[in-house]
């Protein structure tokens, strides 16, 4: 599920929490959707428990996540129109927008792609 880069300068706790963001925003993890223990998930990783709970943490502060005692982790309900989740897509849009328009791909190509994707012109074939 997430995958520690140990010689990457960012660190741990923001690598897990990056992870989850973009697993929300690919749409590999749906609200509702439980996310593994924290202890469990420190053994997978060979983590020390209190940076995943970090990372946890700040996740459920951000209401990106939350807690049910005895019960788990979970996605919120909010999570898809969180303010971290929606900055997380802009970033990642505009670095494919910008990386189209360096190879050559025109404003009113990129634009039919969008509406394409949207479901606001011509389907994909």
């Amino acid at each position: 599920m997430i995958r520690i880069d140990n010689h990457s300068r960012t660190p741990i706790f923001e690598q897990i929490k990056e992870q989850i963001l973009n697993k929300i925003t690919l749409g590999e993890l749906k609200p509702g959707d439980k996310l593994p223990p924290i202890r469990q998930l420190a053994s997978d990783l060979n983590l020390n428990v209190n940076t995943i709970k970090r990372a946890f943490n700040e996740l459920e502060q951000a209401n990106v996540i939350y807690s049910v005692q005895g019960s788990g982790v979970f996605i919120s309900e909010k999570a898809i129109a969180n303010k971290i989740i929606l900055e997380n897509a802009q970033q990642e849009f505009t670095a494919s927008v910008l990386s189209a328009k360096a190879k050559g791909l025109s404003l009113n190509e990129a634009i039919d792609l969008v509406n394409k994707i949207y479901g606001k012109g011509e389907s994909f074939d």
